[in-house]
């Protein structure tokens, strides 16, 4: 397999980064590692990263529906999962629904997330995925997997799991799936993806062999790209 880039994070979009950044680090014990004017990233208890990018003119997505879809949520693990529902809505979260080990809710800025229930993790919070709208979730996984030298672990009919170094990409079917046109607000993407790779340009060839679109836009040290479904990522140095 000819492995392109490395996953190094997810990017989520917001009109006040501060208060998300705040909101998640307050809620999980995760730390700044980087800020910005226009971006922060914070790094999770095993090393993963998460951003958080200035979008002034965001739309909040409207779960569950797909007039304005969510695009992307974080899958977060913790045993307790009840009480950290609690102690997310007291910072801010608002609850949506539950499932039989889950319980979704909307962080500050509108993105769902779901707290994930995993007896014996203890009270820290783990990152266990990025999960990905797609109408077609496997053909999409297989997408990422290709690009990020990762493997399919799971797939059935709700969706697709990737994983490898330590990191998993979730992909969710959804029927009447609406994607995003960026850069128009009117169907924003509410997040993408960021991976690292060692030279743009064959990196944009390899991108481009396995379905993606390049979009216009992009500076000396990252290049702007649409999967298959449409969901914006950057290859960058």
């Amino acid at each position: 397999m000819t492995v392109t880039g490395r996953l190094e994070l997810v990017a989520l979009d917001a009109p006040d980064i501060q208060k998300l950044a705040s909101f998640y680090t307050d809620l999980t014990g995760w730390e700044v590692v980087r800020e910005i004017s226009d971006w922060i990233t914070v790094r999770t208890g095993d090393g993963q990263e998460i951003g958080y990018q200035l979008a002034l003119d965001h739309v909040a997505p409207q779960w569950p529906g797909q007039a304005h879809p969510q695009q992307f949520h974080l899958d977060l693990q913790v045993d307790g999962h009840e009480a950290a529902a609690e102690r997310a809505i007291g910072l801010g979260a608002t609850r949506l629904a539950d499932g039989p080990t889950w319980i979704t809710l909307a962080d500050p800025a509108g993105h769902p997330f779901d707290l994930c229930q995993k007896d014996g993790a203890g009270s820290a919070m783990e990152l266990f995925a990025v999960t990905i709208d797609a109408p077609d979730a496997p053909a999409l996984a297989r997408f990422y997997a290709d690009l990020l030298g990762m493997k399919v672990t799971y797939e059935g009919p709700e969706g697709a799991l990737i994983a490898g170094d330590g990191k998993n990409l979730m992909f969710q079917q959804i029927s009447e799936y609406n994607p995003p046109q960026w850069p128009d607000p009117a169907h924003p993407q509410q997040a993408h993806l960021d991976i690292l790779v060692d030279d743009l340009v064959p990196g944009e060839v390899r991108a481009l062999e396995l379905g993606a679109s390049r979009l216009d836009a992009g500076g000396e040290r990252f290049r702007v790209f649409a999967d298959p479904a449409g969901h914006t990522f950057c290859l960058t140095l």
